[in-house]
């Protein structure tokens, strides 16, 4: 706290500061300094509320060792001088009794007679001040049931009590009448006693996160699977990282050990490391670690116990390592609890938990599943055996030979050949063998630097694909084998033009770094270095003797695709002659010469080219050909990129049914082929636009994930997280919000995500879906705080303003649903000036009406000045949206600010404004036609003029006209579905007269 208050009124608002923050270390710290503070004040009222403010801190911080000591204070302060209390603050005395009681069940060194004593006094003081004893009972009740001794009694006599003003909650009450019920073995009537919570008919601050996480394994057991899944999702935000509800963490984590979800879990356990550190309550303590040591033991189980793990602080962790600390501490910890109750209760439970065998083999809890294979730091990720792979056991020379004979030929396996030498070359001991036709070392490290360009280049790591092919050129020289240098060369020149601009080229590449254009004619600069990347290979084709037919048919091919990569950039018209030649030139070489894959890789060139240029048909024809020869002739691994190709034009064609056919082939052949020889992920995304086109959108998010999946274990990160964006945005989209927010929080958690690395902008966008969805789960805190900090940061997007208006936007409407309009103000000014510079018509639109409405809905007729001036933004919105010549997606910006305008007057008491309003709407909206898609805002608009005409103005006669007239030509036109609204006013209204 930068300075003390210095006044009773400056204190106060501190205090309601503290009280906006989480629970945690920062606001028991706060709340300290408060006391401190208001001790200094003559009255004693302040120091009440800052005890009172503190206890709530510490309880809810899980400080049980606290929070009875600032009670005892408290409680002598209400002795000595209880005129200070009013009603409100004697209810608040009175409840806390049973948070101390909470507090010393939760310290094994607190005696039982203590805790005795306590809940002895607590009746007195009840009696005394002629309260109900249900509370009491209550905490009777509980005290019974962690010791473990006379719960049925003790149940009957709490149970059965009237409720009363100190009563717990019906939703805390519930949870523990379940509890009651899941302990004696009766898991049905524990999961009906739940169903009020489980289905958010009943919840407080704690609730329904505290029931979610006992209730996920009596649901599993009952078969109920889809919803243990479901709340798992819900439940489990409810509780992250939060000490006081550490326990509950830690049956979510147990709920993945015995699902199949152990990678999850870990990656949860990782999440919520400051629970080792913050929690200081024994008894909540005790419950997190056996939920982490079952998932622990689980992961150690199945062979893993090497994996890293998040432990506790101060050194780094295993999970075999962690598992045995783990265990230690929580045996101490129900040891302690068990010579202080004189029970074993709680090794009993315990020990029930740890031996409880896996319920499910596999459960998808989220949409993106994680195995074990995956979670080590580095480790690839271990691709589904979905073919039979090829024999690599043979020896070296031969199987050198072989990897080279695939290779010439483009075969997938060659890469196989290649991991497995590689593997072999560099283990320790390594000998090449002396044999003429494996030739030189430098040779084969040559081919190896080769394949791993490769593999570089289909991530789009070009600088290093480059560097890796200029460092293979010069060991083919070094090993007598120029054609081989020649052709990496070439390799490394297209990927060098490649290169982003205004990236620095690889050392050695003979390059210079390129800026954003290049020349005097401000050719931009990747264009420029592909056409001078073209005209060095044609140099150093002509510069190259002996090369063997499958090497020139190679090099060709690269100053085609260098040719049709510049037309992909330029998009000029004049430049697609050029390709179409080289193309030819590959062809005729590749037929004349029988390089079979290289005549499939021209007409694949090709038919991209006419698709290029705009000319579909001829596209569609030539890759109807491909298909023709690659069925007749091969290779057969190039059908499934042909067939991707076709659907992709038959996408751009309209064609959704003829795409998703191609793909479905495509994939099924696709199978028989490595997935990143046939770019497997790529034909699962496009089939997943397919599915939305034909709205299979559930269809679709799985091709989405799917397609991340591959990108992922190829190790192309950023078209995964891409896909994975995609797939949160639709899961959204979808209504499936714990979904979305699920798989977000899994890829925000990343190590390179949270650090920017993939691209900053894909993170942001990650964010803003996250926030959006959060919103959507009316976690309107957590969303209302993501989107300021998105907004911060966007701030600073000067390549990118509009993005900045939108979010801006947002998250006024986020500040306004929180009634802070000063604020809301603020942030929609910042969206209106970087609207200015980046329009964004619709979205600034529907936020500003979205806000006035808010204003005026919110402060009646005292907010309609400031609902007005939103009102009148939207409108200079409109206006430059008709200037720019710009249509809505939805509804016309024009009509929708009247139709506000009327709602705005009316939220005011306005009535004849409104009604003028909506008049003005209508005209704009004009009388819908027998296929009009504006009928049903057309008849809301009707709807809403009739009732400020009827009802408000009191002039049924000219309301019930309008209706009877709208009933009547809707009806004519067959938009029936659109009259029930207005027929229902109608009979209100003629009720009424």
């Amino acid at each position: 706290m930068p300075t003390a208050p210095q006044t009773t009124d400056e204190l106060y608002e501190a205090l309601q500061a503290n009280q906006r923050r989480p629970y945690g270390r920062t606001r028991t710290v706060t709340a300290e300094e408060l006391v401190d503070a208001a001790e200094r004040f003559e009255e004693t009222l302040p120091l009440v509320r800052a005890l009172l403010e503190l206890q709530e801190a510490y309880t809810y911080g899980s400080e049980p060792r606290k929070s009875p000591v600032a009670f005892a204070r408290l409680l002598t302060l209400f002795d000595e001088q209880p005129d200070v209390f009013d009603e409100n603050l004697r209810h608040l005395v009175f409840w806390r009794f049973k948070w101390v009681a909470a507090a010393l069940r939760a310290l094994p060194e607190i005696p039982l007679t203590s805790l005795r004593q306590w809940l002895t006094e607590m009746r007195e003081r009840y009696e005394k001040a002629g309260l109900g004893l249900q509370p009491y009972y209550g905490q009777t009740y509980r005290l019974a049931a962690h010791v473990g001794e006379d719960e049925a009694l003790a149940f009957e006599l709490w149970a059965g009590r009237t409720r009363t003003r100190l009563s717990d909650c019906e939703a805390c009450e519930i949870g523990e009448r379940a509890l009651y019920h899941l302990a004696a073995g009766d898991d049905e009537r524990a999961l009906g006693t739940w169903e009020p919570v489980l289905a958010g008919k009943e919840s407080c601050q704690e609730e329904p996160a505290r029931s979610i996480a006992h209730a996920l394994l009596p649901l599993l057991r009952a078969g109920h699977t889809d919803r243990a899944r479901e709340l798992h999702l819900a439940g489990y935000r409810g509780c992250r990282r939060n000490p006081s509800m550490s326990g509950e963490v830690g049956r979510h984590l147990e709920f993945c050990a015995l699902t199949g979800n152990e990678a999850r879990g870990l990656e949860l356990l990782a999440e919520n490391r400051n629970l080792f550190d913050e929690v200081d309550s024994p008894l909540e303590l005790l419950d997190f670690l056996t939920g982490v040591e079952v998932l622990l033991r689980r992961v150690e189980q199945l062979g893993h116990g090497g994996l890293p793990a998040a432990g506790f602080p101060g050194r780094t962790w295993t999970v075999s390592g962690l598992r045995a600390e783990v265990h230690g501490r929580a045996d101490d910890l129900a040891a302690r609890f068990a010579a202080r109750n004189g029970t074993t209760a709680h090794t009993e439970r315990r020990s029930t938990r740890l031996d409880r065998a896996p319920l499910l083999e596999a459960l998808e809890l989220t949409l993106r599943t994680r195995h074990l294979d995956e979670v080590a730091p580095g480790a690839p990720v271990v691709a589904p055996a979905a073919r039979t792979a090829p024999d690599l056991s043979e020896p070296l020379p031969e199987l050198i030979a072989r990897a080279r004979a695939l290779d010439e030929r483009g075969h997938p396996d060659a890469r196989a050949c290649w991991t497995e030498l590689r593997t072999r070359v560099t283990a320790r001991g390594y000998t090449h063998p002396d044999d003429p036709a494996v030739g030189p070392l430098a040779r084969l490290r040559a081919d190896l630097l080769a394949d791993e360009a490769s593999r570089l280049g289909e991530r789009d790591d070009f600088t290093g694909a480059a560097a890796l092919y200029e460092e293979a050129a010069g060991l083919y020289d070094d090993a007598g084998t120029p054609a081989h240098a020649a052709l990496a060369r070439a390799h490394a020149l297209l990927a060098t033009a490649e290169i982003p601009p205004q990236t620095s080229a690889p050392a050695g590449s003979g390059t210079t770094p390129r800026g954003p254009a290049d020349g005097a004619d401000d050719t931009p600069a990747e264009v420029a270095a592909l056409t001078a990347a073209h005209a060095a290979m044609v140099r150093l084709h002509a510069e190259s003797p002996g090369l063997a037919p499958y090497q020139e048919a190679r090099l060709l091919r690269l100053r085609a695709t260098a040719l049709g990569l510049r037309l992909q950039a330029s998009g000029s018209d004049g430049h697609v002659a050029a390709v179409l030649d080289e193309i030819g030139l590959l062809h005729d070489f590749a037929t004349r010469h029988d390089v079979t894959g290289q005549i499939a890789g021209a007409l694949i060139l090709r038919a991209s080219t006419f698709a290029l240029s705009g000319d579909l048909p001829a596209a569609v024809a030539e890759t109807d050909a491909l298909l023709d020869r690659l069925n007749a002739h091969g290779p057969a691994w190039h059908l499934p990129r042909a067939l991707g190709l076709r659907a992709r034009l038959r996408l751009g064609a309209q064609d959704a049914e003829g795409a998703h056919a191609d793909l479905g082939e495509a994939l099924r052949l696709a199978a028989d082929w490595p997935a990143d020889a046939v770019d497997t992920a790529r034909l699962h995304g496009d089939l997943a636009e397919a599915c939305l086109r034909l709205g299979r959108p559930d269809e679709a998010l799985r091709h989405l994930t799917r397609s991340a999946e591959l990108n992922l274990r190829r190790g192309d990160r950023f078209d995964a997280y891409c896909a994975y964006s995609n797939a949160a945005t639709l899961s959204l989209d979808l209504g499936r919000v714990e979904d979305c927010i699920a798989l977000l929080d899994s890829l925000l958690a990343e190590p390179d995500v949270a650090a920017g690395e993939p691209n900053d902008r894909l993170v942001a966008q990650m964010r803003l879906t996250r926030a959006r969805a959060l919103r959507a789960g009316e976690d309107l805190k957590a969303a209302t705080a993501e989107f300021l900090a998105l907004a911060a940061e966007s701030a600073g997007w000067d390549d990118d303003p509009g993005s900045h208006a939108v979010i801006a936007a947002e998250t006024a409407v986020l500040l306004a649903e929180a009634d802070e309009f000063d604020r809301a103000r603020e942030a929609a000014d910042q969206a209106l000036a970087a609207h200015a510079r980046d329009p964004r018509h619709e979205a600034l639109s529907n936020c500003l009406r979205e806000l006035a409405r808010l204003q005026a809905r919110q402060q009646g007729a005292d907010g309609l000045a400031g609902a007005l001036a939103f009102l009148a933004d939207a409108g200079r919105v409109a206006d430059g949206a008709r200037t720019a010549g710009y249509e809505a997606h939805g509804r016309s910006l024009d009509s929708a600010l009247a139709y506000e305008y009327g709602r705005v007057h009316a939220y005011a008491d306005a009535y004849e404004e409104a009604l003028a309003a909506l008049e003005k709407a209508l005209a704009l909206l004009g009388e819908p036609g027998p296929e009009s898609d504006r009928a049903g805002e057309w008849a809301e608009c009707v709807r809403f003029a009739a009732a400020m005409e009827g009802i408000y103005l009191e002039r049924p006669a000219p309301a019930l006209a309008r209706l009877d007239a709208a009933v009547s030509r809707l009806t004519a036109l067959g938009h029936t579905g659109e009259t029930e609204p207005l027929t229902s006013l109608a009979d209100r209204l003629r009720d009424e007269e």
